[in-house]
């Protein structure tokens, strides 16, 4: 039996891999290089992007902020005296007048003390008539001593007088006027003694009731403090307005200093408006904003700055300028456009979502017939919820693709298919 010859193959399988390996990393070489190196392109559909044209006219740095409507001014109610909720007057978005009752606490603790210093008040008075009457007849013994003194001091002086005289006509002895003048000494150290004594009952009794008048003042004076902690109790509205968020319920708790609601005076109203931290040092009193509500557009100004920054942001008031809208409430929400800039005449380029791509660095231009854009470096400045400033990089009639770049990554010219 003779030998088969086996012919070789020329393209084995292992052969055949090797083969289509290489060209695959070729490929993948070439690709790379061709890619990375600045030339690649993409084809775009011309319905699928959004086209803008570079115009020059009037712009305005404008910002876009939320704000909620609120009355021009809130009066918190607080408890003044803590007790229990014995009875509600009204109900929460009832319109109140100034002192009309709203509610009615209880605090029993506070009606005693009420009534103990009552009392006192009481006893503080039926003390100072006692201590008048005393003093009144403590004055009458003495004016009633300070008159016999003044009838033996009256007669010793007329006998005296009378026995110097005799004396010096040698009409009695001496022993008898000496006896006369040394009564008339006695009976006049003890007058003025007397009226001494008279003097200080006059200091004491004075002293005495004004110390009397100022213990019953303290202590009226704490009896009417106590009274208005009673009055207290029953919480009234304390300027004209709207109750809103009355929180109080018939047999509830409420302790000193416990917020119970608010007044809010409907006299016109303002908007809290909250705004990034970003523009804290462009954001001042007197800069103004629009607000479009309905077919009507209406002007605010910024009246009252709030410095504090929470979660990145900060507050400011504003109120409205000139005329008011009519249908505006309570915590409607509005959308101000607010200027931080005077108009003025700029090249703009309409906003869109290529900044959230490039951050206003670079943009894709279209060539003069429109096939393509590719891209260019731009500088952007100021900005208002229509457009950007052109600072450099793009001239007026320049058209630019402004709709999002998230599908353009390193690529550096598009050529636009048109249908």
């Amino acid at each position: 039996m003779a030998d088969r010859i086996i012919e070789k193959k020329k393209w084995s399988s292992k052969r055949i891999l090797t083969i289509v390996g290489i060209v695959a990393l070729v490929a993948l070489i070439v690709g790379s290089f061709y890619f990375t190196s600045g030339g690649s392109k993409l084809n775009v559909e011309e319905e699928r992007i959004t086209i803008s044209e570079v115009s020059k006219g009037p712009f305005q740095e404008l910002i876009s902020v939320n704000g909620v409507v609120l009355p021009i001014t809130t009066i918190y109610l607080d408890a003044i005296e803590g007790g229990r909720v014995e009875e509600r007057y009204v109900e929460d978005g009832a319109i109140m007048k100034k002192g009309q009752p709203i509610l009615k606490l209880s605090n029993s603790d506070l009606l005693m003390n009420m009534v103990s210093q009552q009392n006192t008040v009481y006893n503080t008075l039926t003390q100072m008539q006692i201590n008048k009457n005393a003093a009144s007849q403590n004055t009458v013994v003495k004016l009633n001593q300070m008159a016999d003194v003044e009838s033996l001091y009256k007669e010793a002086e007329r006998l005296y007088r009378l026995n110097k005289k005799l004396y010096e006509e040698k009409a009695i002895g001496f022993q008898e006027f000496k006896k006369s003048e040394n009564d008339y000494n006695y009976y006049l150290q003890k007058r003025n003694l007397t009226q001494q004594i008279l003097q200080q009952d006059s200091l004491s009794r004075n002293q005495q009731e004004a110390q009397d008048k100022r213990s019953y003042a303290a202590s009226q004076n704490a009896l009417d403090i106590m009274q208005k902690k009673v009055n207290d109790l029953i919480v009234r509205a304390p300027v004209d307005g709207q109750l809103t968020s009355l929180d109080a319920e018939v047999g509830q708790n409420k302790n000193k200093g416990e917020r119970l609601g608010q007044i809010d005076v409907m006299s016109g109203f303002k908007v809290r408006v909250d705004i990034d931290e970003h523009y804290i040092t462009r954001i001042y009193a007197g800069l103004v904003g629009q607000v479009q509500i309905g077919d009507a557009v209406y002007k605010l100004k910024i009246s009252k700055v709030y410095t504090q920054v929470t979660n990145s942001r900060f507050q400011v008031d504003m109120q409205f300028e000139g005329k008011v809208p009519e249908n505006v409430r309570r915590g409607q929400s509005l959308q101000i456009r607010l200027a931080l800039s005077d108009e003025k005449q700029a090249i703009r380029l309409p906003r869109g979502g290529f900044f959230t791509k490039t951050g206003g660095n670079w943009v894709y231009k279209l060539s003069a017939d429109g096939t393509t854009a590719y891209k260019v470096d731009i500088v952007l400045g100021s900005q208002n919820p229509d457009y950007f400033e052109v600072v450099k990089g793009l001239e007026v009639g320049d058209k630019v693709i402004t709709s999002s770049y998230d599908n353009y990554e390193n690529i550096q010219e598009l050529v636009i298919k048109k249908k």
